[in-house]
């Protein structure tokens, strides 16, 4: 069974909600995990999935689930939906993302934790912070229609009267 369901067999569930020892367990070790690599400047992974686990101080289905939470940071996973403990993997973590990937996805006691200073100055943290969160930021170049402007569809009624009434 490839591990990724596996994590989510225990994980999750009948009805899909978590199971709280389960992730109490996991993020006390997601965390120490993360400590570790920011202290260490470790960059480069590489060897099987069991290989790894053991050195990160993970079970097998958890290193799974640490991948599945930093994929998205990271070149050349292969897909977890196929990933067993045997499967050979390699791939580079870059700081830059991995901060903006905790920023977006609210951990906050991931990307608050001390030991980004050996990576990033506190300026720098603050930019790439303020750069993950305004990269949702929508902003709008047409002027906004006034409530007694013409209304834009051409119907020569105020806006107000038009399209802008609210039921």
């Amino acid at each position: 069974m490839p591990l990724l369901d596996a994590w989510k067999r225990v994980a999750f569930d009948t009805q899909n909600q978590p199971v709280k020892h389960v992730w109490d367990e996991y993020l006390a070790k997601e965390k120490s995990v993360y400590v570790s690599i920011l202290k260490e400047k470790r960059t480069k992974f590489e060897g099987t999935i069991a290989d790894l686990a053991k050195e990160l101080r993970l079970s097998n289905v958890q290193m799974c689930a640490w991948l599945d939470g930093i994929h998205e940071c990271v070149d050349g996973l292969p897909p977890l939906t196929e990933v067993e403990e045997n499967t050979e993997i390699s791939f580079s973590v870059e700081f830059d993302r991995l901060y903006k990937q905790m920023v977006e996805y609210k951990a906050d006691t991931l990307y608050n934790l001390d030991e980004w200073d050996n990576i990033f100055t506190p300026d720098e943290q603050r930019d790439l912070y303020k750069s993950q969160k305004s990269s949702h930021t929508v902003v709008r170049n047409e002027a906004k229609i006034g409530r007694n402007d013409p209304c834009n569809c051409g119907s020569g009624k105020k806006y107000k009267k038009c399209c802008g009434i609210i039921a």
